[in-house]
């Protein structure tokens, strides 16, 4: 490509550009070629969001000054129903990384054949350094200045990185006073009381679990006995390593911002969830051997869960990891580079897209509940999330098999049609 051309390229629709949104063209480039020769000339509509608001957010701190702080609401894509995706609060949020989860989530509802686009959110801020009060104050200011393009039936946050059903609940509650009425279903991850899902809690680590199970299957990996490696303690990777735990898996080291622990005998995944709630953390977590965080990667497993931010395997570490199946937990934690290292010794890689898809599944059920105001039993919404998670991967692997491309691939060739099919049938308007 010329210089000239270069130029011309918007930086953020550029692969070369550093950050989560070229690991995502890059995705994108490489899943092109097997779609079919009709879809092509959309493929365009993949490598551009539909609307990506910044927008000021300025509050009043409790010492009575005014801070300001920046924030992102990306809608990727809505051929196949209103935008869906989750909003995080921390200090290094981008828009190249809020573009990128957009488009991630445009393919994981996709992947797993919920009617969603994809979206989402962000605000650059370390939510510990505010009060609850200012938190408050923040999460009401942004709320209302995204107001404009979010609803029920365009756009519905989530919760994600640093974000709750607190947060939920006063997004929801600044939304519909800003309505006059109230619309519980402008969020999904709510209380509750508020119209909240049995079951959302854990959803995105169950969905996690299961689809280890299901490839594990497929490679002949048994569960029982299992060393399970996870990087990221929250709600994600805690409750999909309480699940490994339960049924018989040893989860033999973990990695969170405060450092890595392990034990070859396997973990008390409840005491050590206990342990974090308590401290924040991990390091210090009786009986476990404090090892440098380098060393995680290289520690011998059957299953590793990276549950914390994007790019953490890399080209640098992709080549010590030594597990047979990867589940990724987080958005986007393997570069396109690692993953070709992962492949190439013969490492399986359960991506994304379909392994941590539970959680907007069970938003998915909320949202549908909210509607009817009919609510199931967690009984019903954990039967329902197995379903369709195990028939979504079962798809996914046997398009994998067919084409002998990575399950990656297989994963966005299923999401990309989709999507690409409705852009196709609904045409273009005016």
């Amino acid at each position: 490509m010329s210089t000239e051309q270069q130029h011309a390229i918007p930086s953020y629709l550029n692969a070369d550009h550093l950050g989560p949104w070229g690991t995502y063209l890059q995705q994108i480039d490489r899943v092109a070629p097997y779609l079919d020769a009709h879809l092509q000339r959309w493929i365009e509509t993949l490598k551009r969001p539909k609307r990506a608001l910044i927008v000021d957010v300025p509050i009043h701190l409790d010492n009575g000054t005014v801070k300001h702080f920046e924030g992102y609401r990306v809608q990727h894509n809505t051929s196949r129903g209103p935008g869906k995706g989750g909003l995080r609060y921390h200090q290094d949020v981008t828009l190249s990384e809020v573009m990128a989860l957009a488009a991630w989530m445009s393919i994981k509802n996709a992947a797993v054949n919920v009617p969603y686009g994809g979206a989402k959110g962000g605000v650059r801020v370390d939510p510990r350094q505010l009060s609850l009060s200012e938190l408050e104050r923040m999460t009401r200011r942004y709320t209302s200045e995204i107001n404009v393009i979010i609803g029920p039936n365009s756009d519905i946050p989530a919760p994600d990185v640093n974000t709750n059903e607190q947060v939920m609940a006063w997004m929801m509650d600044t939304y519909s006073m800003n309505l006059g009425h109230s619309a519980t279903g402008v969020v999904t991850g709510k209380p509750i009381s508020l119209g909240g899902s049995l079951g959302r809690r854990e959803a995105t680590g169950r969905g996690v679990y299961v689809i280890a199970c299901e490839a594990a299957r497929q490679i002949n990996v048994e569960i029982e006995g299992a060393r399970i490696a996870v990087q990221g303690f929250g709600n994600v990777g805690g409750t999909a390593a309480r699940l490994f735990a339960e049924n018989g898996a040893k989860v033999v080291t973990v990695q969170d911002h405060t450092g890595t622990i392990m034990s070859l005998g396997g973990l008390d995944t409840v005491a050590l969830t206990k342990h974090v709630a308590e401290t924040g953390g991990v390091a210090g977590f009786p009986g476990a051997e404090k090892i440098p965080d380098a060393d995680f990667w290289a520690i011998e497993t059957e299953f590793l869960i990276p549950a914390a931010l994007e790019g953490q395997i890399n080209e640098h570490n992709a080549s010590k990891i030594r597990t047979r199946i990867v589940v990724e937990g987080a958005n986007g934690p393997t570069t396109p580079e690692a993953d070709d290292l992962l492949r190439e010794h013969n490492i399986l890689v359960i991506p994304d897209v379909i392994a941590n898809a539970g959680g907007v599944t069970v938003s998915y059920f909320e949202w549908v509940q909210d509607f009817s105001s009919f609510f199931w039993t967690e009984e019903e919404i954990n039967q329902r999330l197995d379903r369709v998670m195990r028939e979504a991967f079962a798809g996914i692997w046997l398009v994998a098999q067919e084409k002998n491309v990575s399950v990656r691939t297989a994963a966005f060739i299923v999401a990309c049609t989709r999507i690409l099919t409705a852009r196709d049938v609904r045409g273009l308007y005016p």
